[in-house]
């Protein structure tokens, strides 16, 4: 059964006009059932829930979940997120095996790692994203991409995360220079870049992957000059969506950007130098993260 259904109450003047690209396709249909009871049993959360993606029952049919450790209470108050902000949970050290556990049940080849930011822990979480690395990639044939926080610009952290080595290292620059201390207050660009320099130069050197956002405030000048410097940083895979805000107290929308331009958006971004680039009004960070995966890989063998 496919659903269309308008996105969730609009969060200001600008959002009540949704243009009709903006849609989603409910499906209750191919492997929906399985997955959203396996999430049960293992009382995982996902961030295609948490953060009201709009791709989740697609995701969802297709077999596939970005599974979200570390609880599912932030640290930080970004603009742009559905996430809760709250003092958060102790750590639940039984999280990388439950993570394992899903992926064999469910058959999972890719199998996406993500969470919340933890900046009250002493290692922001670094080592549980290590740990579940390392459970998932006892698994035959299983290939592991993290979307990790910043973790407060400490390498050492972060090269905690990558000494388990995953295949695919992710972590979102979200928007341009200009909008990053009122979108993003917590964390920082240049702290984000450096993050992703310090995975690119990381041998065995993962794919490197980040995402961002339009309809924030940004301009296309702006935003040719932010994929530059995460050309520079050593990024080769990009996510590009549209901005949804989630409520009305939320960052509003600034703009809707058409899918023929993120048709030129994508263009744009192999001419720098990605080698696989995901755009479009609904793409989000781990929008089908096993085929671009697989373009990235193929682009760099090729």
């Amino acid at each position: 059964m496919v659903i269309e259904a308008a996105m969730s109450r609009p969060a200001n003047a600008a959002a009540s006009r949704r243009p009709p690209w903006i849609r989603v396709r409910l499906r209750a249909a191919g492997h929906f059932a399985k997955v959203a009871q396996t999430l049960r049993v293992t009382a995982l959360p996902t961030v295609c829930e948490e953060a009201d993606c709009p791709n989740q029952s697609e995701c969802f049919s297709r077999g596939t979940a970005t599974v979200m450790i570390l609880g599912k209470r932030c640290t930080r108050q970004c603009r742009f997120c559905a996430v809760k902000s709250a003092i958060p949970y102790p750590v639940d050290p039984s999280e990388p095996e439950r993570v394992a556990a899903l992926a064999r049940e469910l058959a999972l080849r890719h199998v996406v790692v993500t969470s919340v930011t933890r900046d009250d822990l002493p290692d922001g979480g670094a080592e549980l994203f290590a740990e579940t690395i390392t459970r998932l990639k006892v698994l035959p044939g299983v290939t592991v991409e993290v979307l990790t926080p910043d973790f407060g610009g400490d390498e050492h952290l972060v090269a905690t995360v990558l000494f388990a080595e995953p295949q695919v290292f992710n972590h979102n620059l979200e928007t341009v220079r200009r909008l990053q201390p009122a979108v993003r207050p917590q964390a920082g660009y240049e702290r984000s870049l450096k993050v992703l320099s310090v995975a690119a130069a990381w041998r065995p050197r993962p794919i490197v992957k980040s995402g961002l956002m339009v309809g924030l405030g940004e301009t296309d000048e702006e935003l040719m000059e932010t994929l530059a410097d995460l050309r520079s940083a050593g990024c080769r895979s990009l996510t590009l969506g549209q901005y949804l805000a989630p409520t009305r107290e939320h960052w509003p929308v600034s703009r809707f950007v058409p899918p023929e331009q993120f048709a030129r958006y994508r263009e744009q971004a192999l001419a720098l130098g990605f080698t696989a680039v995901a755009a479009g009004p609904l793409v989000r960070s781990s929008y089908r993260a096993d085929q671009l995966t697989a373009e990235a890989r193929m682009m760099a063998n090729g």
